[in-house]
């Protein structure tokens, strides 16, 4: 390669040809052996310039530096001059200049010799090569000067390099949106996340569930199902950002964007007992899910299945039906489905003998009241027996034969089921909705069936600002679906207490939580849109703490009893005048969660519990004057009967009437009292409302009247 240069070396002067046609001098400063060029320097108006040269231009201005082989004559070529008529010019590295442009004329002291051969001159004799040209004054100077010029181009070279680069990859990147825009169609929103999403969706080995699979024994089952885009994110193009690779894992892409405004992916990576993905029908969720608890009950045990979610993300349509627009399909929803198992249960010769009997019952919980929802909506109390087991009173139990009788209950209920319209969904169940299927036997009670459709918790955005009734309907879903996970955690840790009182929903269920032979299943419905990414996120992050501390057998050890003195001391407090275990199991269920629950919402949601308790009191103490009202007229009418005798008894008269004018005065007086004490608490709400609002608002977060959505 060395060769290719032929008598070219760095220092030594050439004549270049610029691309206006003048041709002056310039200086070899490096040789590119990878594409056979030099790099020639020269100072114009003062200004250090460059170029790189590739070697045949060199050669065909300057032959005497070319390669013997390569400069051979050709026809109409004239031959190059010999050697002994060309005489290079070198200059000690301390004493060179360079040389200024043909055009320009140098002076005496800076002149220099040119590389390139003249013709000889027949009519004159060849004049001898001038000696070389000396430079005496500022050498010192000079070799700065070239020193400087090199470090010039060393900057020029990188400039070009970078200049190169951006070129090279503002080709490719046109490529790629050319490549994308084949494979994407350009004109749905964000059609950049939806090709990184299928980028991504490439290299993943997808196993997802089948019928194949075993069914896994589980005392604390939680699993996930995701649902199909709906009609309203079909009708705006949202992006489908939820991945189910395999039969226990979800993942979410959330859209992200850095300080400079790209965009990018995280992919979070949740791990559950099952995974459900759009394509997966009611019977398949059912067979991994609800099926498996059947069995249980027939074994004198205690079984809970719950669907939880958003509002819209499918919890109905799981437990419920099929829709087909407002009309829904009960035979193939989970109730039912689980109803059948029951009476093909009942036929098998091992269950037939124990002559069971099934009941069933439906009722909701909205704004920590019961309703019976099969008897016209009446409302129901819940209290605690002698024996301090949890009674729904005046709940009705129908007799059922078949599962057609059960459809037609499921029906009769899921009509009259309250509802009302939230920021995400415009017809969206605000209750929780309890259909229980009970087996007993000769009247005692031999296993119960929970199967919960629960109402979607709601975040504080959506009710801060509300009216009273909104606010204490989203308070006290977000209220239960916390109890409701933290029961669930004392069930599969075995803890010593369970905050079971915390909210009506747990209430009722507190034989399911405590029972020795209890299994629980937590069905999360998740959205697949891209609009509803972060309550996505929100049910994921629930549905993985209610799992995370039952999958790890080392977080419970034999015989220790977690937050012991805590549950001693609660216990003993509840004897106290006043105590209120509700509020008591409350203030537990908040301390355990204080990361999620602020000392204003705890104070927000102590301020609930005591409205509702006092509101429950002044009910119950106005139905019982009322009552006595009754009786008061009747003596009253008595007393006024005998006055109409000729001769009775005035003194037994005034003494009568003062008994029941003394009795009126005290009962009612006592109930004015109430009605201040809860017009009290009324206030006391409102107030706590307030002070939330406005840690919401310093925050800058968005804020929970409940405490679930704030994982």
């Amino acid at each position: 390669m060395a060769g290719s240069f032929g008598k070219i070396i760095v220092g030594v002067y050439v004549e270049i040809k610029r691309s206006d046609g003048r041709i002056h001098q310039a200086m070899v400063t490096s040789l590119n052996e990878d594409n056979e060029s030099v790099t020639v320097e020269w100072i114009e108006n003062g200004d250090t310039k460059g170029k790189e040269i590739d070697l045949e231009s060199i050669f065909a201005l300057n032959p005497d530096v070319a390669p013997e082989e390569e400069i051979a004559p050709g026809p109409e070529t004239p031959p190059p001059p010999t050697p002994t008529s060309v005489k290079v010019n070198k200059i000690p590295k301390n004493r060179r200049t360079i040389a200024p442009a043909k055009n320009d004329t140098p002076s005496r002291d800076n002149r220099v010799v040119s590389t390139r051969a003249r013709p000889a001159q027949p009519q004159q004799p060849e004049p001898a090569p001038p000696p070389p040209v000396q430079q005496p004054a500022q050498p010192a100077q000079t070799a700065q000067q070239l020193a400087n010029a090199r470090r010039k181009s060393n900057c020029v070279k990188e400039v070009e390099k970078l200049q190169e680069k951006r070129e090279r990859r503002r080709i490719q990147q046109q490529e790629l949106r050319e490549k994308k825009a084949q494979e994407v169609d350009t004109t749905i929103p964000n059609y950049e996340i939806l090709y990184m999403i299928r980028d991504f969706r490439a290299s993943l080995d997808y196993r997802p569930l089948s019928t194949a699979d075993l069914i896994e024994e589980h005392r604390i089952c939680v699993c996930v199902r995701k649902r199909p885009l709906n009609k309203k994110e079909l009708t705006i193009r949202d992006l489908d950002v939820i991945t189910i690779p395999s039969k226990d894992v979800v993942m979410v892409h959330e859209p992200k964007q850095k300080v400079d405004l790209t965009r990018y992916l995280e992919n979070q990576t949740f791990r559950f007992d099952y995974a459900f993905d759009d394509s997966t029908t009611n019977e398949m969720v059912y067979r991994f899910t609800a099926r498996p608890l059947v069995e249980t009950i027939f074994e004198r045990g205690m079984a809970t299945c719950f669907a939880y979610g958003q509002t819209g993300s499918g919890k109905t349509h799981t437990m419920g039906g099929d829709f087909s627009g407002k009309n829904q399909d009960c035979s193939k929803g989970i109730y039912a489905l689980a109803a059948r198992d029951v009476f093909v249960m009942l036929k098998k010769p091992c269950y037939k003998k124990l002559d069971l009997q099934v009941y069933a019952t439906f009722f909701e919980i909205y704004s920590g009241k019961v309703f019976d929802l099969l008897n016209g909506k009446a409302k129901l109390r819940v209290l605690e027996d002698g024996k301090q087991q949890v009674q729904v009173v005046g709940l009705h139990e129908r007799d059922v034969k078949c599962t057609e009788e059960v459809l037609k209950l499921i029906e009769v209920g899921n009509s009259c089921r309250t509802s009302g319209q939230t920021s995400a969904n415009a017809h969206s169940s605000r209750s929780h909705a309890v259909f229980q299927i009970i087996l007993r036997r000769k009247g005692k009670m031999h296993g119960k069936f929970s199967l919960i459709d629960l109402a979607g918790n709601e975040r504080g955005a959506d009710t801060s600002s509300a009216d009273r009734q909104t606010r204490l309907e989203g308070a006290e879903i977000n209220k239960s679906l916390l109890a409701l996970k933290e029961c669930i955690r004392a069930l599969g840790r075995n803890k010593p207490h369970t905050p079971f009182r915390a909210s009506k929903l747990t209430q009722v269920l507190r034989d399911s939580f405590i029972g020795e032979n209890s299994r629980t299943c937590m069905i999360a419905t998740i959205s697949p849109g891209m609009t509803s990414c972060e309550n996505t996120l929100n049910t994921l992050r629930y549905a993985n703490r209610v799992k995370e501390l039952t999958v790890d057998p080392n977080q419970v050890i034999e015989g220790v009893r977690p937050n012991i003195h805590v549950v001693d001391q609660l216990d003993d407090d509840w004897d106290h005048l006043g105590s209120s275990p509700q509020r008591d199991d409350l203030k537990l269920l908040c301390e355990q969660n204080e990361e999620e629950v602020s000392p204003q919402l705890l104070t927000f949601h102590e301020a609930v519990s005591q409205m509702v308790e006092m509101e429950e009191q002044v009910l119950e103490d106005h139905r019982a004057v009322f009552q006595e009202s009754i009786r008061w007229l009747e003596d009253e009418k008595v007393l006024l009967e005998m006055t109409e005798e000729v001769d009775y008894d005035v003194d037994s008269y005034a003494t009568q009437l003062e008994q029941i004018l003394d009795q009126k005065i005290d009962i009612l007086t006592e109930l004015r009292d109430k009605v201040k004490s809860f017009r009290s608490s009324l206030q006391e709400e409102e107030q706590a409302r307030h002070r939330e609002t406005a840690r919401v608002v310093r925050k800058g977060d968005c804020g929970d009247s409940g405490p679930v959505t704030q994982h």
